[in-house]
C-alpha cells in the first residue's frame, strides 16, 4: 500500500516554553521551573504529527535566513518532514512563540511573527507542484488570506482532500474545502449551514467534546479523561489525526474518535510538540 502524502501550509516557528509556579509581580523577576526550546508553529506541529501517524508530510512555510531557521529545519528533517518548500526569507528572523505556562494549564503566549515570516500568495504558488501532488492539503487560516485561498484552490483543482483549520473570515475559501476544523473561539457562529458552501465535513471543538457534522449525520465525541497539562497543540494533533484517518479510508466517526484521542494525548504533556506514534 502506498504511503499517503500531505502538504501542510502554515507556520513554522521556534517554540520556547517556560513553566512557572506563578507569574512575578510587575517590576520583579521570577524563576521558571522548566524550559523547552523546540520546533513549533501550527504548520510544523501538524507536519510532525502526520509523520508520526504514517503520512509523508511536506511543509510550506517561511523561515528566516538565520541559525535558528537552520536548527529548526534540521529538526523537521529528522522528524520526517519534507522542508524543500520552506521559504528562507532574506533578512528575516525566524518566527518566535514564547509560552508561559502556569499550573492548571493556564497559558500566555508572546509571539513575534511579523509579516515577513508569514506566507505570501507567491510563496504558495511557487509550491504548487508539491501541493497539487499531495493526497491532502492542510491549510491554516492564521496565514494571510490570499496565501490560504491559493493553497486551498490548488488542492481543490487537483482533486485533493482540502482541510481548513481556523476561523473562517473569507467565505470564498469554502468552495474549495472538504473539511473545516475550528476550535471553540473560531467555531462561533458555525453550524450545519456551512455544508451548503462546499465542505463535506465540519469538526467543531466544544467544551465537552468534538462535534462532527456531515450531510446526513453528526456525532459528538467526548473528550478523553484526565486534566490537561497544556492545551497547546491539541488542535494541531486533532487536525493531523483527522486527516490521516480520512486518507486511510476511515469513516467520519472513526476519524473523529482518533482525532480526539490524539488531541487528548497531546494536552497531557507540556508544549505542543506531538507524540502520536502509538495513536
Amino acid at each position: 500500500m502506498t504511503q499517503p502524502t500531505a502538504a501542510v501550509v502554515g507556520q513554522l516557528a521556534r517554540d520556547v516554553v517556560l513553566t512557572v509556579d506563578e507569574l512575578p509581580e510587575v517590576g520583579s523577576s521570577g524563576a521558571a521551573t522548566s524550559r523547552r526550546e523546540q520546533l513549533g508553529g501550527k504548520g510544523a506541529n501538524q507536519a510532525v504529527a502526520l509523520a508520526q501517524l504514517g503520512v509523508r508530510p511536506s511543509l510550506v512555510a517561511v523561515a528566516g535566513e538565520d541559525v535558528i531557521g537552520d536548527v529548526l529545519l534540521e529538526q523537521a528533517r529528522r522528524d520526517g518532514v519534507d522542508v524543500r518548500r520552506v521559504v528562507r526569507r532574506p533578512g528575516a528572523l525566524t518566527g518566535l512563540i514564547v509560552e508561559i505556562l502556569e499550573p492548571g494549564s493556564h497559558y500566555r503566549y508572546v509571539e513575534h511573527l511579523p509579516p515577513e515570516v508569514l506566507l505570501g500568495e507567491a510563496d504558495v504558488l511557487a509550491a504548487r507542484d508539491v501541493i497539487a501532488a499531495s493526497d491532502a492539503v492542510l491549510v491554516q487560516l492564521q496565514q494571510p488570506a490570499p496565501a490560504a485561498l491559493a493553497a486551498a484552490r490548488i488542492g481543490h483543482e487537483a482533486g485533493r482532500l482540502v482541510v481548513l483549520d481556523g476561523e473562517i473570515t473569507d467565505k470564498a475559501i469554502l468552495r474549495y474545502a472538504d473539511v473545516v476544523r475550528a476550535d471553540e473561539k473560531e467555531a462561533a457562529g458555525l453550524d450545519a449551514d456551512l455544508l451548503k458552501a462546499g465542505p463535506r465535513l465540519i469538526a467543531l471543538a466544544q467544551d465537552d467534546g468534538n462535534l462532527l457534522i456531515w450531510e446526513d449525520g453528526q456525532v459528538k465525541i467526548p473528550l478523553t479523561d484526565g486534566e490537561p497539562v497544556d492545551t497547546t497543540g491539541g488542535g494541531d494533533s486533532f487536525t493531523a489525526a483527522l486527516t490521516a484517518t480520512l486518507l486511510a479510508g476511515g469513516s467520519y466517526e472513526e476519524a473523529g474518535k482518533r482525532a480526539t484521542l490524539a488531541s487528548g494525548v497531546t494536552v497531557m504533556h507540556v508544549s505542543g510538540r506531538p507524540d502520536l506514534r502509538h495513536v
